[in-house]
């Protein structure tokens, strides 16, 4: 099922595929983003991503209800839909230059289109692949149109049930996308390993039978940690300069140093992985000396009797395996062994 995003194979017998999302942590500054970009690619992040919308793309102009994010518990509580979005966008305009950069940094440049305008958008600038974020997985004319490229799709999973995940998988395979990735999120901010429900990786894998991943919105690296163990290929957080900094998404959002330990970590978690094994593998072979065996503890002659005194279980492993000394106890040495040597038969 190996897939590539701008050449960039992606699929059980590669390195996790780490992406870097930007969001509005550039904090409507174009030189941040850059600077950002910059960041990414020396932490060894393997693609950027963006979100092309405007407030008005994403929502209507209306104050009141439920336009209002009324949810006390929300990092972004009190504040209007079209505000929030207004001040969180990437101005268009930016994405050729960010773009660019990305790829004089050998980074993969993408992005997350919020409506069938910004696919045709990115289309111009030559974007590799398309990203369906979580709340826009049950926009299916979007899907339709994001599928309909032939570009790598990604989706979200987020809060759709398995009926509305079967529809939107169903809805990209009919536009014709024939690479896709399914990425298991969790739709809240930060969310918490305890909701995070990583098994789920494996079992999407088998129903959908495509490459799976992990959007992740929690602290830390280690849920990207057991995600891959479980089978993620794709992994995906939100990066910043710096949580100190503010920004709409900083707080769940890594450092540099974090997403270097991401990649780096995730990297060491599927080099584990390797094949079901057992007994000694060719880089363990100089170790099999400093097993047990059976060594003289004494001198032993000739026509001695063998006892649990003057033999025993000792390293290293150049003797008897040691399921033998029970049945040497009380047997009569055949020759002479000095003591520190290994019992042989």
């Amino acid at each position: 099922m190996t897939i590539e995003i701008a050449g960039r194979p992606i699929g059980a017998d590669h390195p996790p595929f780490v992406i870097a999302e930007m969001s509005g942590n550039h904090n409507q500054s174009l030189e941040r983003a850059l600077a950002i970009v910059e960041a990414a690619a020396q932490a060894g992040a393997h693609a950027i991503k963006l979100q092309t919308y405007t407030a008005d793309t994403m929502t209507l102009d209306v104050r009141g209800g439920s336009f209002e994010i009324n949810d006390p518990d929300s990092l972004w509580a009190g504040q209007n839909l079209h505000d929030l979005y207004k001040k969180a966008y990437t101005p268009w305009d930016w994405h050729a230059p960010i773009m660019e950069r990305a790829r004089e940094l050998g980074l993969v440049c993408f992005s997350s289109p919020f409506d069938e305008t910004a696919v045709d958008f990115l289309e111009d600038l030559g974007a590799p692949a398309y990203k369906i974020a979580s709340f826009e997985n049950n926009h299916l004319p979007l899907i339709e149109k994001a599928a309909a490229t032939g570009k790598p799709l990604i989706i979200s999973t987020g809060m759709a049930s398995l009926s509305e995940l079967d529809e939107a998988v169903r809805t990209a395979r009919d536009a014709g996308c024939t690479q896709l990735v399914l990425l298991k999120c969790t739709s809240t901010y930060p969310a918490s390993p305890e909701n995070t429900n990583i098994r789920t990786i494996p079992h999407l894998r088998e129903l959908f039978t495509c490459e799976v991943g992990l959007s992740d919105h929690t602290m830390g690296v280690g849920v990207a940690v057991a995600a891959v163990a479980l089978g993620a290929t794709i992994l995906e957080k939100h990066f910043t300069l710096a949580r100190a900094d503010g920004g709409v998404d900083s707080t769940f959002s890594l450092e540099p140093t974090e997403l270097n330990c991401l990649v780096e970590e995730t990297r060491r978690a599927w080099q584990a992985l390797g094949d079901v094994c057992y007994g000694a593998t060719e880089a363990e072979q100089k170790s099999m000396v400093f097993r047990r065996s059976i060594y003289a503890s004494k001198d032993i002659s000739k026509g001695e009797i063998l006892t649990g005194e003057n033999m025993r279980i000792v390293r290293p492993g150049n003797g008897l395996p040691p399921r033998f000394h029970k049945y040497l106890i009380g047997k009569v040495a055949q020759r002479d062994f000095e003591m520190g040597t290994p019992m042989e038969w």
